[in-house]
């Protein structure tokens, strides 16, 4: 079992940065593909980004290529999302999850709010 818990999100203006980080705690977490998913309000969750548990494959939605970078650290179970050139449409309450074969576990939540 995994227990994700997010945190980073904030308040930004248009253009700026912000880092997500994802902290795991279970003794299996670099057996897990980890991901980034996000969820607007009145809008489905989509995922944003994900990460092979060797940190050697990694994917993006088309939204936040060349924007934002996923990457991971076993050794620390953690993982993180680098968000820069943020836009007011990537304003969304941001989830950390983990898979094996399914999204099975889910963090609470970090909201982060991109203002024009």
């Amino acid at each position: 079992q995994v227990h994700l818990v997010e945190s980073g999100g904030g308040l930004v203006q248009a253009g700026g940065s912000l880092r997500l980080s994802c902290a795991a705690a279970g003794p299996t977490f670099r057996q897990y593909t980890m991901g980034w998913f996000r969820q607007a309000p009145g809008k489905e969750r989509e995922i944003v980004s994900h990460i092979g548990w060797s940190a050697g494959s990694t994917w993006y939605a088309n939204s936040v290529k060349d924007r934002f970078t996923i990457s991971r650290d076993n050794a620390k179970n953690m993982v993180y999302l680098q968000m820069n050139n943020l836009k007011p449409d990537d304003t969304a309450v941001y989830f950390c999850a983990a898979a094996k074969t399914t999204w099975e576990y889910w963090g609470q939540g970090t909201q982060v709010t991109v203002s024009s």
